[in-house]
């Protein structure tokens, strides 16, 4: 198991429509998607630097998790997303080396990438997402 490079970052944001604004108008980047997913209760919005994604999320339910971590933590980082060649290897490499997972099995993200997240109780602190086409 070995990340190929930084996916993403995900920053969650109150406002998906101010913090485009934001990355639009300071930043100079241009949003090429919006998408929102559904059964995972949030709004997205996506920049290109270079090889790596900026994913905007916005919580569309007040009980999504975005939401919770909006309340607790306030706007900012939610997680790195390394890119793997196959997330659901990568999921039992990281289970097999005792960490602990959020995801046991790959499940469909935006971009129709296949993601999992690993508990940030493992990971130090950090929540970390595998994410890649298989």
């Amino acid at each position: 198991m070995k990340p190929t490079h930084i996916e993403h970052i995900g920053i969650a944001v109150k406002n998906l429509d101010e913090a485009i604004k934001y990355y639009q108008d300071v930043l100079g980047l241009e949003c090429y998607n919006i998408e929102e997913v559904a059964d995972q209760k949030v709004k997205t919005a996506f920049f290109q630097v270079g090889q790596t994604k900026i994913e905007l999320l916005e919580s569309t339910d007040p009980e999504g998790t975005i939401a919770k971590f909006i309340e607790k933590r306030g706007e900012g980082v939610h997680h790195i997303a390394f890119a793997m060649e196959d997330v659901a290897t990568a999921l039992n490499e990281a289970a097999d080396k005792g960490v602990q997972l959020i995801d046991k099995a790959p499940r469909k993200g935006a971009e129709n990438l296949m993601i999992g997240f690993l508990h940030p109780k493992s990971t130090k602190g950090v929540l970390t997402e595998f994410c890649g086409k298989k």
